[in-house]
């Protein structure tokens, strides 16, 4: 298939997030945006280099502010988009008082950024003003607990990943380290409380969350025995209840791997999951009961994190750090199946996400 006609009527833009520091041997320039149009495939229309490691990224809709979390640093950022050149505007930085933030998530009334900071096992609140500049953290809960078995990915409380539900009333944190899934409530000041935990397996290594769009379910993808756990999900207590787990490894591979990141498809009955060692995509499918994997795809590159799909919602895209490429997959929406059919060239890519 031409790329070309892949992305007739395409007008947006995809922002992507690479690694850059000598420590995580990266070739990455910093953040790098993508026109997405009917003119040409993925036509680059900026780069913010000397960045270190934007290796999360969240795009603000209503405000055109994309803000940035920074892997090994101790800082979060935020940059004003114009939709009209295509460029990114520094807002500035802002200190999280935390180590290695991973993951990032917007309150709903967009007053408060919640940062997830991997080394330092916390959880910060910085406020967002008006224009999307950061102010430094005002609030950082530490999340305990007992430890996971696995020695050295379990020495500490990891969160690694963070999101606000669909009610938009809780933050929901995945623990790698403690084998836990937290939901957390906030206050109006973004001051943090833990109102329930889901434990997983013991060395599960719960990694990233991905809520259902209609149905009340989350799904974790568990990084350390990369495995899937299908949970319930009360909003109106705020509860994660686990009601099913299954491998999503091919049953003949016997390599090194972590389980990566996790995505509804577009067609609500998919669930995609990256894995890094054995470098594929597994393809799920929902039952009554959880997920059932039906298939799995080669990533199209090695080491792959983490997964967008396009807004129009016939594609997926797929950041492959180590072969310094983006995969892009159309989706066959009659049952979900992936076909790889495009690469993007971009040095050590860890994160991307479309305007």
């Amino acid at each position: 298939m031409a790329a070309d006609s892949v992305f007739r009527g395409y007008s947006d833009y995809a922002f992507v997030g690479s690694f850059t520091s000598k420590e995580r041997q990266a070739r990455g320039q910093g953040i790098t945006v993508f026109r997405v149009g009917p003119a040409k495939v993925w036509e680059p229309t900026s780069v913010l280099a000397g960045i270190l490691n934007p290796s999360y990224l969240l795009f603000d809709q209503e405000k055109d502010v994309l803000f940035a979390a920074h892997g090994d640093g101790d800082f979060a950022s935020s940059y004003a988009f114009d939709r009209r050149t295509g460029n990114l505007r520094p807002l500035g930085t802002a200190r999280t008082s935390a180590l290695n933030g991973v993951s990032l998530a917007l309150d709903p009334s967009r007053r408060f950024l919640f940062v997830a900071n991997y080394s330092s096992g916390s959880i910060s609140t910085l406020p967002v003003a008006a224009d999307g500049m950061l102010k430094d953290a005002t609030y950082v809960l530490k999340l305990a607990g007992p430890l996971g078995p696995h020695r050295v990915e379990q020495s500490m409380s990891h969160p690694h990943h963070t999101v606000i539900d669909p009610s938009g009333h809780f933050l929901i944190v995945c623990e790698k380290g403690l084998d836990r899934v937290f939901v957390i409530a906030a206050d109006t000041g973004g001051r943090l409380t833990v109102r329930s935990e889901a434990a997983m397996r013991p060395g599960a290594g719960p990694r990233h969350i991905a809520f259902h769009p209609t149905l009340p379910r989350a799904f974790v993808v568990n990084e350390i025995d990369s495995t899937v756990t299908t949970l319930a999900w009360d909003a109106a207590s705020g509860a994660l209840t686990p009601l099913h787990v299954v491998q999503t490894l091919p049953p003949t591979f016997f390599a090194q791997n972590t389980a990566g990141e996790i995505l509804v498809g577009p067609d609500r009955r998919s669930v995609y999951i990256s894995h890094r060692g054995a470098d594929l995509i597994a393809h799920c499918t929902l039952s009554d009961s959880g997920l059932k994997v039906v298939d799995w795809v080669s990533a199209g590159g090695r080491t792959p994190r983490f997964m967008a799909v396009s807004p129009t919602g016939d594609m997926l895209f797929v950041t492959n750090e180590q072969s310094d490429l983006i995969a892009g997959f159309t989706i066959d929406m009659a049952n979900g199946r992936l076909n790889h059919t495009m690469e993007i060239p971009t040095p050590s890519p860890a994160v991307v996400v479309f305007s």
